[in-house]
C-alpha cells in the first residue's frame, strides 16, 4: 500500500521535499496557497506570479554549492531545464584574484564549488514544473491549510490536515514545508504538543531592486572593487541572475532607522549603489534598466524548533523541513539549501524505519549533525554584527589589545591569505558552501600555518592583496544621499 504524504507550502521546501520523496511507493500531495505559475516564461514569472506565501520571493538569491550539487548528482534533468530557461552557473575559475590565478591549477574539488544564479521565481518556476512531472506527485494550487489533524496519544499523531472549505485530508505523514507563514505549531500547542524553540533576531532589514542589462550590453568586468561588501552601517552585494537580469542587495542594521525610512524610495536606493565602486558600473544607466520597485524585507530572526525534547519525539507523523525547522540570516544564503538538505535527510530517515518514533529520532539527529553547525555559526556572527552595529553609533571606546589583535588576524591574516592561496580559498569556500564544517578549514594545521606567514609580513608587502575600499563612511554616504547622520546616533546615546 502506498505511503500518503500531504505536503502543506510548495516553495523551495516544498518542492524539495515532493522531489527528495517522490517514488518509493508515495502517494505525495502538495498544497499550495497561492496560485498557479502563469503560462509563459521566466519574464512572465517575474512579473506576474503572485506567491503571499513568500515574502522573499523577488529578493537576491545565489544557490550555494551545495544546493546545485544536489540537482547535479540527484536530479540532472533538472540541471539541463533550469539552464535552458537561463540559470547560470558560475563556476570557481570565476572567483580567482590575479594572484590566483598566477598560480592555478585545476583541480577535481572545483567542479563542486560552483553556485547557481537565477532570479527565485526562474528558480520556482522550473523547479515546479519538473516535480509535478515526477511518479506520485500532485500539486494542489490555492489550497489553504485551516488545521491540523491530530489523535491524541502518548505522544499525538498528525493524521492529515482540515482545508479551509471545512474538507479533510488524510495522510500516513504531514510535511510542514510552509515556512515562516506557517501555522502548524500553533495548532499543536493549542493540541497540547509541545515543541520547544529558541530564537533571536537577525539584526538587518534587507532591500533589493531588480534591472536588466540593456540590449547589447554585457556585465561589467570583475575588479577589485568588490561587487560584494561590508561597510559596518551597510552590507551589499550584486547577484547575477537568468535572461540578462540581476539584483542588488542592500542590508542596513536594524538600529540604523533613518537609513532604513530612506532607503526605500529607488532613487535614494540608486544613490547609494552609486556611492559604491564595485556596485556603481552594474547601474550604469548606459548599460541597465531598472525593472523594479526596492522590495524590503525584515522581521528576521534565527530560529532552531527542537522536535525531541528530552529525546522523546514530541509527536508522530508530522516533520518539519526548512524555515519550519530551523531559520537563519538569509545574509548567508544558506536557506534554499537548508530546505534540500533538510528534505533529503527526511527521505533518508524514511527510508531507514518504518516506526514513526524512530523515524523522528533519525531525522532529528541528523538535522543535528548536518545543520547545526552552521545554525549556530550564523547566530553567533548575527551576535557579534548587532554588537558592531549599535556600537558604531556610541562613542568610540579604547578597543583592548586583544580585540585588536583578532581584528587583525582576521581582515590582515584570514581575508588576505585566502586572496592569495588558491589552495585556501577552496578551503575555506568548502566550509561556506555547506560541502564540510564552517570552521574545519582553521583548524587545520598547514592552513593556520599559511595564514600566519601571510599576516607576519605586513600590510606593506601584502598591499597588492588587498581590495579596494569598498565604498564611504557612514557619515559620507548619509550626506551624499541626504539622510541625517546624527539622529539614530542621538537616539541611541540618549538611551546607552
Amino acid at each position: 500500500m502506498s505511503e500518503r504524504v500531504v505536503v502543506i507550502g510548495a516553495g523551495m521546501a516544498g518542492l524539495w521535499t515532493a522531489m527528495a520523496l517522490a517514488g518509493a511507493d508515495r502517494e505525495i500531495t502538495v498544497l499550495d496557497r497561492d496560485p498557479p505559475p502563469p503560462d509563459g516564461g521566466a519574464d512572465v514569472a517575474f512579473e506576474e506570479w503572485q506567491r503571499r506565501g513568500v515574502g522573499h520571493l523577488r529578493h537576491s538569491h545565489a544557490f550555494l554549492a551545495r544546493l546545485r550539487t544536489i540537482v547535479r548528482d540527484r536530479h540532472p534533468a533538472l540541471l539541463e531545464a533550469l539552464k535552458a530557461e537561463g540559470c547560470r552557473e558560475l563556476g570557481f575559475e570565476g572567483g580567482l584574484t590575479a594572484q590566483h590565478k598566477a598560480h592555478y591549477t585545476p583541480a577535481p574539488i572545483d567542479a563542486d564549488l560552483a553556485i547557481l544564479t537565477s532570479r527565485r521565481t526562474t528558480l520556482e518556476l522550473v523547479m515546479r514544473r519538473y516535480a509535478e512531472g515526477l511518479p506520485g506527485v500532485a500539486l494542489r494550487p490555492q489550497t489553504f491549510v485551516k488545521n491540523l489533524i491530530i489523535e491524541p496519544g502518548a505522544p499525538p499523531r498528525v493524521t492529515g490536515v482540515v482545508l479551509e472549505d471545512g474538507s479533510e485530508l488524510a495522510a500516513d505523514l504531514v510535511v510542514d514545508a510552509a515556512g515562516r507563514t506557517s501555522s502548524a505549531f500553533e495548532h499543536l500547542a493549542a493540541a497540547g504538543v509541545k515543541i520547544p524553540e529558541s530564537s533571536e533576531p537577525c539584526g538587518v532589514i534587507y532591500f533589493t531592486r531588480h534591472y536588466r542589462l540593456n540590449p547589447g550590453c554585457e556585465e561589467p568586468p570583475r575588479t577589485r572593487a568588490g561587487t560584494t561588501g561590508d561597510l559596518g552601517y551597510l552590507k551589499f552585494g550584486v547577484f547575477p541572475g537568468d535572461n540578462g537580469c540581476f539584483s542588488i542587495t542592500l542590508c542596513a542594521p536594524e538600529v540604523e532607522e533613518e537609513m532604513r525610512k530612506a532607503i526605500v524610495d529607488p532613487e535614494i536606493f540608486d544613490a547609494m549603489c552609486r556611492e559604491l565602486p564595485g556596485v556603481a558600473p552594474w547601474i550604469d544607466p548606459e548599460r541597465t534598466t531598472p525593472t523594479s520597485r526596492v522590495f524590503g524585507m525584515g522581521q528576521l530572526e534565527s530560529r532552531w524548533r527542537e522536535l525531541t525534547p528530552a529525546s522523546k519525539p514530541a509527536v508522530r507523523g508530522f516533520f518539519p523541513v526548512g524555515d519550519s525547522v530551523v531559520r537563519t540570516n538569509p545574509l548567508y544564503g544558506r536557506g534554499c539549501s537548508f530546505a534540500a538538505v533538510s528534505a533529503y535527510l527526511l527521505a533518508d530517515a524514511l527510508g531507514s524505519t518504518a516506526h514513526p518514533a524512530a523515524r523522528l529520532m533519525v531525522y532529528r539527529d541528523s538535522l543535528e549533525r548536518e545543520l547545526r553547525p552552521y545554525y549556530d555559526f550564523m547566530r553567533k556572527a548575527d551576535q557579534g554584527a548587532i554588537r558592531r552595529a549599535r556600537a558604531a553609533l556610541l562613542p568610540a571606546p579604547k578597543p583592548s589589545l586583544r580585540g585588536k589583535v583578532m581584528r587583525s588576524f582576521l581582515e590582515d591574516g584570514v581575508a588576505i591569505a585566502i586572496r592569495e592561496d588558491v589552495d585556501l580559498l577552496r578551503a575555506f569556500l568548502r566550509g561556506f558552501h555547506m560541502l564540510e564544517h564552517p570552521q574545519a578549514w582553521l583548524r587545520q594545521p598547514k592552513n593556520l600555518a599559511k595564514i600566519v606567514k601571510v599576516w607576519a609580513r605586513g600590510k606593506a608587502k601584502n598591499a597588492d592583496l588587498y581590495p579596494m575600499k569598498s565604498g564611504p563612511d557612514r557619515s559620507e554616504m548619509f550626506e551624499k544621499v541626504g539622510v541625517s547622520a546624527t539622529a539614530d546616533k542621538d537616539r541611541v546615546q540618549a538611551a546607552a
